[in-house]
């Protein structure tokens, strides 16, 4: 009998958080490096930072060249970086001010009452990556599938924008941390980041029937201290939120594939998946998700890379 030497079929679900999804940017450039894969990617999703990372990794593969997704991610992050003597400034400054708020609570200040100047220059970003205009002509039956998820504001609905659905204004919404940016406008709908929901979409990726998913997990799971300061507190608080529901939908896989080992799913509408994490193990504290510093962001991808390299010939990174 002839061996079976199909690829395993890959989903690959990028959590959010800030400038440490950097580490994603690395992860995603070593997969997509690796000689010879024995894997195909047949699926992507991410929330926030994480989106951002999958989506220039899917954008290029629907341009039909790994390449070119690394590029995308190189060049976004660099562009992303604080480079100019103003930027640097306020780079600083937000990062200085965010670690001052641990020892001294200062008064918080709604987007609202400031331009959007964050938002539009994130937007100008992605679309001088990504052409948004032209995936749903490059988007067909063979493309991975492609994930993003935000939150409706007023309805509190879980939204989930798929390939061709996929516009600047999702990733924006994704990405909306209500602290920093205002809500964005979809349609009829009002958005925040997708951390509310999913933190990342994991529960629609069986629809492509993957053999394994592989979490790009920036949040870590335990915590080897009691946070004590008001920052240590706050970045565990937000630890715990974007975990909550990655724990959740994974137990709800681990069910699935439980009932299949004891033979209670035989209609073939269920199959065994088996998931893998690739953690950030850093201990970073919460004000340096907004440090976008080109020394820390070039640091985090080689982080990236070095733990997907472990992660690809171990299968673990830890």
């Amino acid at each position: 009998m002839a061996e079976n030497t199909r690829n395993r079929r890959v989903a690959i679900a990028c959590q959010g958080g800030g400038t440490h999804t950097a580490f994603t940017a690395g992860v995603l450039k070593r997969i997509l490096q690796q000689p010879e894969p024995h894997f195909d990617i047949v699926a992507l999703s991410g929330t926030s930072g994480g989106a951002i990372s999958a989506l220039l990794t899917w954008y290029g593969l629907l341009l039909g060249s790994k390449d070119i997704a690394v590029e995308l991610l190189d060049s976004f992050w660099r562009d992303n970086s604080a480079t100019s003597l103003w930027d640097i400034y306020l780079n600083n400054n937000l990062v200085w001010l965010s670690r001052l708020n641990s020892i001294f609570p200062l008064p918080e200040i709604s987007p609202y009452t400031y331009p959007d100047w964050g938002q539009q220059r994130l937007k100008q970003l992605l679309e001088k990556h990504v052409k948004f205009e032209k995936i749903k002509e490059l988007v067909n039956g063979s493309s991975p599938l492609f994930l993003v998820e935000a939150v409706n504001v007023l309805s509190g609905q879980f939204t989930i924008f798929r390939n061709a659905e996929v516009t600047v204004e999702a990733i924006l919404a994704s990405a909306a941390i209500p602290t920093l940016f205002r809500s964005v406008r979809i349609g009829q709908g009002l958005f925040w980041d997708g951390l509310f929901s999913q933190n990342p979409p994991i529960r629609e990726l069986p629809d492509v029937k993957p053999d394994e998913i592989w979490i790009v997990q920036i949040n870590p799971s335990t915590s080897k201290n009691e946070p004590k300061s008001i920052e240590a507190i706050r970045d565990r608080r937000d630890e715990l939120s974007g975990n909550l529901s990655l724990e959740q939908e994974i137990y709800f896989i681990e069910k699935i594939n439980e009932l299949l080992k004891n033979d209670l799913l035989a209609n073939g509408k269920y199959q065994h998946i088996e998931v893998k994490r690739i953690r950030m193990l850093w201990d970073l504290d919460y004000s340096s998700k907004i440090d976008r510093n080109p020394g820390f962001i070039q640091e985090l991808i080689a982080y990236g890379e070095t733990e997907a390299e472990a992660f690809l010939r171990n299968g673990s990174n830890k």
